[in-house]
Parts: C-alpha cells; structure tokens; sequence
C-alpha cells in the first residue's frame, strides 16, 4: 500500500499486509524490495498479520535524495507500525534489512516479541568491507546501477546451483536494475558507515534467530558465527551448499525455520 504524504509528517513506507494474528514484520535487503518475500507470504499469513514493508527509497517509495543512516531507516519503520497500531511483532530482515532490525531493536526494543536475522550481521563493515564499498560506489558512478546489479547478483547464489536457479536470479537482478541510482547511492553509504550493533544481541530480553549460508559471500560466515552464542535466547540455522539468498535458495528449509521460530515465540510469549 502507497500512503499519501502529508507535509511535515514523518515518511510512512509503502507496504503489504495480509492475515490475522501476531504481527510478523518482513524487511528486505539492499537492491530489493518487499516483493523478495513473496513466497513467504502465502504461507505466514495463514497464521500471522504479515506485513512486508518497502524500505526508504526503495520499491514504491520514492527515491532518497538525502542522506540517512540504518538507524533514521529504522526510525520509519517505527512510525509505519505506530500508523497500523502495531504495538509489538516479530522482525525479520535479510541482510541490510537485518541491519534496520537491530536498529530497531536498540531504540525500540519494547515492541519486538522476537528479531530475526535473515543472512545478516549485527557486527560493523570491517575496514576491508568499508573500503570495498567505497570501491563500489567509485564504479556505480562510473558504470550506473544495472551494470552494478548484473556484477553484484549472481555471486549472492551458491555457485554450484546458479544455473538450477538462474529464474530467481534473474527476478532478484531485475528488481535490482529498477532501484533508483541515488537510493542505491544512500544505501551504501548507510550501510557502510553503520555502527555495530552486537551489544543489541547481548541485552536482547526477546529470542533471536539467525539463518546464515556457510557459502555466503556478502556476510563471512566465520565472521557472523562468533555472535551465535551472545544471545541469551538464540536459534541458528546453518544452510549448506547455500549463499546469501536463502528464501530462494532453500525456500521451503527457510520458511519452515521461520514458520518453527515464530510458533516458539508465541509458546513463550
């Protein structure tokens, strides 16, 4: 759903919302939009209020032309839920929409019944990593979006199973191609400058699961597994032969982990 935009009210995102129940949130990564969750959705709804949210100047918001961090991303998703009457829910965010979530989670922590990290990190950009995205935004100047889009997609699926799934990369490079220049722009630079969030883990009074690829090349899985252990209430998934793209690589193994993960949140609720 697109809101209309009052002046000087706080940007509501566009968004999806489908069932009854406990509030699911579903966030997106970087280059995508709400439409990644789109096999997701059919599923949850049957048990849950699912709402899939279009991130700030991306899917059918408008472009950014401004500079924002992870946390002023988290903040419009804040004040999406508030215009639903969304009191507390469970947030689950592939990669930077991971990011948003711990974001979320450090200024508003009251109102998560659960956090999950879909492919994602609460650490920072290692310097390497920072660098490298400063290398990227040196080559999206030079080159645009969608030459960028068909360098940075494909290495996100598993190699050995791009050719099975060269279907899904082709959907995940053109929603790519369509975000605007200056919201990828934006993005990067949120997303390389944002801060770590690990402390968010540690005093997480609400479950968190993390789903994660050994062969992811986006998020270092060596990396991301010495944070299993900082919650005190953690469920980890370890995907095999399997990248960055979960919901599509391992569709039906990742809808069942989130499916369990939300029922033993509302056991223990």
């Amino acid at each position: 759903m697109d809101i209309p935009q009052q002046e000087g009210e706080p940007l509501l995102l566009s968004y999806k919302e489908t069932g009854k129940g406990l509030p699911v949130v579903l966030l997106h990564g970087f280059c995508e939009t709400k439409e990644i969750w789109k096999n997701f959705v059919p599923v949850l709804s049957k048990n849950y209020r699912v709402i899939t949210v279009d991130l700030a100047g991306f899917g059918k918001n408008p472009p950014l032309t401004h500079a924002l961090t992870i946390g002023d991303m988290a903040e419009d998703v804040y004040h999406l839920l508030k215009h639903l009457n969304v009191e507390q829910c469970v947030m689950i965010g592939h990669s930077m929409g991971g990011y948003v979530a711990l974001a979320f989670a450090e200024k508003f922590s009251q109102r998560l019944k659960g956090l999950g990290l879909f492919h994602s990190t609460a650490h920072a950009d290692s310097l390497e990593k920072r660098q490298g995205r400063t290398k990227t935004l040196d080559y999206i100047d030079r080159y645009g979006v969608a030459e960028f889009v068909e360098e940075f997609v494909t290495p996100l699926f598993f190699e050995g199973r791009r050719k099975e799934l060269k279907d899904e990369i082709k959907f995940v490079t053109d929603m790519g191609k369509a975000t605007p220049k200056s919201t990828v722009v934006e993005a990067i630079k949120a997303m390389r400058d944002r801060k770590d969030r690990t402390k968010v883990l540690e005093k997480a009074n609400f479950p968190i699961l993390f789903i994660v690829g050994r062969n992811d090349s986006a998020i270092n899985f060596v990396h991301t597994s010495a944070q299993f252990i900082i919650p005190e209430n953690a469920t980890v998934h370890i995907l095999n032969n399997t990248g960055h793209m979960g919901m599509f690589e391992r569709e039906k193994e990742t809808l069942r982990m989130v499916k369990h993960f939300l029922e033993d949140v509302e056991v223990h609720a």
